[in-house]
């Protein structure tokens, strides 16, 4: 476990990173090639972030070039294959996109652990403000000792769907989604897949379900559209429904709320402002079609790092801009299939498409 302080030693670095999450820890890494570095994170070390934990094919490729990830963080089923499931038509469609499925909180901890000495951790550590101008970026940081003010050369935001820096460059505003997931206990097996459920007659301000096990329980997470009112009733509707068709799930041990940024436009994914640049899901670096973040987290921190550590400070944000160019591409190209994916006939009318068709278009998603 690496050391983590109270409060910041200097009242001056070269890079500071907010969020100590993927996006967080790979632009860490590659910033400390250029100077002192301090990586903050609002709640505590170890960290947890609600999530369904499903490792994408990139994402291994992206963390292989740093440390292989640890069996003890993998969870069985070691491996889910992605399936969508028309509920009520009972259409199951099986892809060959294969998951590593891990406890999230093991992995955020692992990762964390690739960082070198260089970096300095402070945790629990918020940031209150934060304004820039031709030379530096001043923040004032919330820690465990009171406020304290510190500058940077650059400041990357890497703190998730609500984060405090994307709000203080004055980029407007991003709806949410509200995500609610619930750990059952298994009484028995369930199949080992990814399971994206979409049930007819819930709400039109319910979007999707997915069911996955996960060692001695199963997690089911459900995602309502912005605004959604009570979503926490349409839970309880949705995992009794599901609970009396698969009778292995069992009591709810857990249940946690998150929200994810409702991008909806290629004007929601921002690189940064002036010293200030955005990674990951802060960034609006997420797929708008599937909702995955880890694996653009995880490359656009790395292309952050890169960017402060290869770039003068004042030419790091454009330099980033540059590198992230072909992902803004990338999600644009996703923004097509949301009309279908989201109306009525949309879905009615996947449920005819041919298997193999459907599997190569996920790998897209």
């Amino acid at each position: 476990m690496r050391e983590v302080s109270s409060a910041p030693e200097s009242n001056h670095y070269r890079t500071i990173i907010v969020g100590a999450g993927p996006a967080g820890i790979l632009a860490a890494y590659h910033a400390a090639t250029a100077g002192r570095t301090l990586l903050v994170e609002s709640g505590p070390i170890p960290r947890y972030k609600s999530c369904g934990g499903m490792l994408h094919v990139h994402t291994r490729r992206t963390l292989s070039e740093y440390a292989p990830i640890p069996d003890d963080v993998v969870l069985d089923p070691r491996t889910v294959l992605f399936r969508f499931h028309d509920w009520d038509r009972k259409v199951k469609k099986v892809t060959t996109l294969e998951l590593l499925n891990v406890d999230r909180a093991l992995f955020d901890e692992w990762l964390l652990g690739v960082l070198p000495p260089a970096v300095e951790i402070v945790a629990p550590c918020e940031v209150r403000s934060l304004t820039q101008d031709a030379e530096k970026v001043s923040v004032t940081l919330r820690t465990a000792n009171g406020d304290i003010a510190v500058t940077c050369d650059n400041l990357i935001g890497a703190d998730g769907g609500r984060s405090k820096v994307r709000r203080d460059l004055n980029v407007p505003n991003t709806a949410q989604y509200v995500t609610l997931q619930d750990f059952v206990r298994l009484e028995g097996p369930i199949e080992p897949y990814f399971d994206c459920i979409y049930m007819r007659g819930i709400s039109d301000e319910y979007a999707y379900t997915y069911v996955v096990p996960k060692g001695d329980v199963a997690d089911i997470g459900c995602v309502y559209y912005p605004r959604s009112k009570q979503p926490w009733l349409m839970q309880d509707q949705i995992v009794s429904t599901l609970r009396a068709a698969m009778p292995a799930l069992g009591e709810t041990v857990a249940r946690e709320a998150c929200t994810a940024l409702y991008v909806r436009s290629i004007d929601d994914v921002v690189a940064g402002q002036g010293r200030v640049l955005l990674a990951g899901e802060a960034g609006g670096f997420l797929s708008p079609t599937s909702g995955e973040g880890i694996s653009y987290a995880v490359n656009t921190g790395r292309l952050a790092g890169c960017a402060v550590a290869e770039n003068g400070a004042g030419d790091a944000v454009e330099a980033y801009r540059k590198a992230t160019r072909g992902i803004r591409v990338n999600i644009g190209r996703k923004f097509r299939w949301l009309p279908m994916m989201e109306s009525r006939v949309g879905k009615y009318f996947a449920g005819f498409v041919p298997q193999p068709v459907v599997s190569r278009i996920t790998h897209g998603l």
